[in-house]
């Protein structure tokens, strides 16, 4: 069994920001694997199915970003999953912009809703922090990744998460750095 998280906000004015990439990234998965239709539970919009012949929940938490850890822990209790069978999938500022770096436990970096995650379920699951770059001009962090992201930018969102879903294989197996080479060069 595993476990994918989506993190963002869930109010609709945060669609298209930048913190809520990986919303974008849980829809394309549940589209491109069929699974079933989002239903609210577990404090979050919860979907199942198989990918290959793993069992998967996929959960986009409507606690908003900060909160996020109190929606996985209910969740993974619940349909008692081990934390190393969460992968998360979020914003990150340090990664340049499209990149992709797949990792397994570590630091938050100051990511709010990581650091939720670890306060309610430690810091042993996986993560796949998906680039959106740093501001450019003088503006500040938390005003930037609630900015939407520009024409060019959803193209290529659109494409990075066409590629996530098209190597969800090779994350379902758990082979992160094979990830996130693959996605990273396509």
């Amino acid at each position: 069994m595993l476990l994918f998280v989506g993190l963002g906000n869930p109010t609709p004015d945060s669609e298209n920001n930048r913190h809520n990439i990986g919303f974008k990234i849980i829809d394309s998965i549940n589209k491109s694997f069929g699974l079933t239709k989002q239903k609210p539970k577990f404090k979050g919009l919860l979907t199942t199915g198989n990918i290959g012949d793993k069992k998967v929940y996929a959960i986009k938490p409507l606690t908003f970003m900060n909160n996020s850890g109190i929606c996985i822990r209910e969740l993974i209790e619940y349909f008692k999953i081990n934390a190393e069978d969460v992968i998360v999938f979020h914003d990150d500022l340090d990664v340049e912009f499209g990149k992709i770096k797949a990792k397994f436990g570590g630091s938050s970096a100051g990511h709010n809703g990581i650091s939720s995650i670890d306060k309610f379920i430690g810091k042993d699951y996986s993560r796949v922090r998906i680039g959106i770059g740093k501001p450019s001009r003088n503006i500040d962090v938390a005003d930037y990744v609630l900015q939407n992201f520009d024409e060019e930018e959803k193209i290529n969102i659109e494409r990075i998460s066409k590629n996530i879903t098209e190597s969800i294989s090779i994350l379902v197996e758990k082979k992160l750095d094979l990830f996130s080479s693959t996605v990273n060069n396509k």
